[in-house]
């Protein structure tokens, strides 16, 4: 049985000052645990894209990575205003991002599209008025004994 690595961060929303800080930590563990090169960067992706729609969207949000042999298990959950209509969400360009977010950069319309794209598997639930949680996995390629 593979042993399984559990990492927690907790994001504020509007904290852009520090989105991005879990996909990096993130990444520096794999790497450290030498997986493969195009995981890391599918799974640092998808992180990534999730964690800013935290910060661009909700209130708060936590993410929960479990990482085994077989494969790494992202959770990220938000207390936020939800997502209405999450297949016009997955359309690339459609953003309901706010003025400010768009100036400082984000907000062009391509996480989930991204999200998808680096992921083997994505699944989003959401409540409008409630929040959001996603489901990101990633298979490794090869077996890692940890």
């Amino acid at each position: 049985m593979d042993q399984v690595m559990h990492f927690e961060y907790a994001v504020e929303g509007g904290d852009f000052f520090n989105a991005g800080a879990a996909s990096s930590n993130v990444k520096k563990i794999l790497k450290k645990l030498n997986v493969d090169s195009h995981v890391v960067k599918r799974v640092a992706v998808a992180l990534y894209e999730a964690e800013v729609n935290i910060v661009a969207h909700a209130y708060r949000g936590k993410i929960w990575v479990d990482i085994d042999g077989r494969r790494i298990k992202i959770i990220l959950s938000d207390e936020g205003p939800g997502i209405p209509d999450i297949d016009l969400a997955m359309k690339a360009g459609y953003s309901t991002a706010s003025p400010r977010v768009r100036e400082m950069g984000f907000g062009a319309g391509m996480g989930l599209p991204n999200m998808k794209k680096n992921s083997d598997h994505l699944h989003i639930t959401s409540a409008p008025g409630k929040g959001t949680q996603v489901e990101i996995i990633n298979e490794l390629y090869e077996s890692h004994a940890f």
